[in-house]
């Protein structure tokens, strides 16, 4: 990455006017929710439990597809229902080593039946346009990112063993890696939110001061300072200080007299 795309300005993004940002967040965190659902119901359930957990999650996600419209619009939350479902058991199964999650498979299967002609073509139409371009529906793919990010981040802290600490880490640096080849004009700046909020959670929880956690924290930041080119590097890490910076005066208490 040069440091030109680094300062780069994204483009507006065209699918606002079908999801507002609130829309999209709100995507974002609905595929979170579902996905550590039917995990649980993976891991917990015998298989009918599993396929009646599946398909009340199914119900709900329809219905709030449904409440965008019968056209783009609906056609446009269910590609973010589905993608942001299909990234969390990606992410998983990598890190995880999983070969299978049976229960996101139903999940995913079934939010598509039951759709017409007509309705499986908007959803295609939308759900290819969604990862065509980088500024499509960027504030799902801000919180989708964040949310996978400090998942994995949070498994690797809580990790009891040094060597799945460390594995862990490695994984989420290897995603982030990744995510910034993939989106060269906004890739960093996602990996900056989340490195921001990485040391927003320590500050505010006092997680990862020590140990193991401490360990594997400091070993994902290093490796992302050797591994990304420099000066993507220097914009990553000057955004995420600023952004903690921002939250740390935000968060002081006012010294406005009245």
């Amino acid at each position: 990455m040069s440091a030109a795309s680094n300062q780069a300005v994204l483009p507006a993004d065209p699918m606002a006017a079908l999801a507002s940002a609130d829309v999209q967040r709100q995507a974002a965190r609905m595929a979170q929710d579902a996905f550590g659902r039917v995990f649980r119901l993976t891991l917990e359930a015998d298989e009918a439990g599993r396929r009646e957990g599946v398909a009340a999650l199914v119900e709900a996600m329809r219905n709030w597809a449904q409440a965008g419209g019968a056209d783009e619009a609906g056609a446009l939350r269910l590609a973010m229902l589905l993608a942001g479902a299909d990234q969390w058991g990606l992410a998983w199964s990598r890190a995880f080593g999983l070969t299978a999650i049976p229960g996101l498979t139903e999940l995913v299967g079934a939010l598509r039946t039951g759709l017409d002609a007509q309705a499986d073509a908007r959803f295609l139409q939308q759900f290819e346009a969604l990862g065509a371009r980088e500024e499509c529906a960027i504030d799902f793919k801000v919180e989708l990112r964040r949310g996978i990010h400090l998942a994995l981040w949070h498994s690797a802290i809580a990790a009891e063993d040094r060597d799945e600490a460390l594995r862990l880490a490695g994984q989420l640096g290897g995603l982030m890696l990744a995510l910034v080849r993939e989106m060269p004009v906004a890739g960093w700046r996602l990996l900056a939110d989340a490195l921001a909020h990485i040391q927003i959670r320590c500050l505010t929880e006092g997680l990862a001061s020590e140990g193991i956690a401490q360990e594997a924290t400091q070993a994902l930041f290093g490796a992302l300072s050797r591994e990304l080119p420099a000066d993507c590097r220097d914009a990553v890490m000057a955004h995420s200080t600023q952004a903690v910076l921002a939250w740390q005066r935000a968060s002081r208490p006012s010294d406005t007299l009245h």
